[in-house]
């Protein structure tokens, strides 16, 4: 299994990711396998796919027949003739690829690896050079406590360099006090607005604060694209250590606490609530959902978890 480049230093892209480090990803990004997607061919030639478009674009409705995707469902040609039609769809060319990148105060944080913030610009522009490799568009958006910044899906190299200068040459937040609720809802929105049908979505988030509107907004956007939600993590946030007393600081703020067996068990208990309750959500609505820490190797971790889910979907 390949392993991400070594970076220049000690401490390269552990706590800020730097353009030349996410510019040596392209040539590793080859190898992910992006579209290891089982794809089932149906009598009339079209074929329908578990992502709703690898390149597929919609041919025509044929009456429904058992273990068709319900998600595929024409409502219109079904309402006109009475009869329940699923819609086929053909391959084409090239399909556009969006990254939502998650740059709230939140994300410049880890207690192992690198900080959050690194770990999704490395799987963003992994997923982006992927994207390019295979010759489709690359486009998204990047979002910080204080507003957000998007990208028109392009061909080639030009889009992918214009996503990852963005986000190595973020500022890494001073004022996180400041920050707006409303960020993630209004991101999500926005991603729905732009994304075309047959678009596939990667959101890279620790997804705090991913109210319901927000969640309102991604399962309005999975009904006509393919949505891949990767949740970032440090080890820290999953479980404390198994004893002491730690200070913990974002580079604005530090707090202190103490760990016993007890605040372990409720801490835990606390991160896999929240956890549990998002995974639920993803899949409940047909989105794919990985998890990705702080302490992984991104590029290993995209191999084995897109691998792993080609198998099973």
């Amino acid at each position: 299994m390949s392993s991400m480049p070594h970076p220049a230093g000690p401490t390269a892209d552990l706590v800020r990711p730097s353009l030349a480090g996410l510019i040596r990803l392209n040539h590793p990004a080859s190898g992910i396998g992006l579209y290891r997607i089982a794809v089932k061919a149906v009598e009339s030639g079209g074929y329908l796919s578990r992502f709703k478009a690898r390149g597929m674009e919609f041919a025509e409705s044929r009456p429904y027949a058992p273990g068709d995707d319900v998600r595929n469902l024409d409502w219109r040609v079904t309402a006109r003739t009475g009869r329940t039609h699923t819609k086929l769809f053909r391959e084409e060319r090239e399909r556009p690829v969006m990254l939502s990148v998650d740059y709230r105060a939140a994300m410049w944080f880890a207690t192992r690896g690198a900080f959050k913030s690194v770990r999704v610009a490395q799987l963003a522009s992994l997923l982006a050079w992927s994207a390019s490799h295979h010759g489709d568009r690359v486009g998204g958006q990047i979002f910080s406590d204080h507003g957000c910044s998007e990208f028109k899906p392009e061909h080639g190299q030009r889009g992918v360099l214009r996503l990852i200068r963005q986000l190595a040459e973020a500022q890494a937040p001073a004022l996180p006090a400041t920050a707006s609720e409303t960020v993630p809802a209004t991101a999500m929105k926005h991603l729905q607005q732009h994304a075309k049908p047959g678009t596939l979505v990667f959101v890279l988030s620790d997804f705090r604060g991913f109210d319901a509107a927000a969640q309102t907004a991604l399962s309005a956007l999975a009904r006509h694209s393919s949505v891949v939600l990767v949740f970032v993590y440090d080890p820290l946030e999953a479980e404390l250590p198994k004893s002491g007393h730690f200070r913990v600081s974002d580079t604005v703020r530090e707090t202190a606490f103490d760990a016993g067996r007890r605040s372990a068990e409720r801490w835990r208990a606390k991160f896999e609530t929240r956890r549990g309750a998002l995974e639920r959500f993803a899949r409940g609505r047909g989105m794919r959902w990985l998890e990705c820490s702080t302490a992984d190797d991104p590029l290993a971790f995209l191999q084995r978890s897109l691998r792993a889910s080609s198998k099973t979907r």
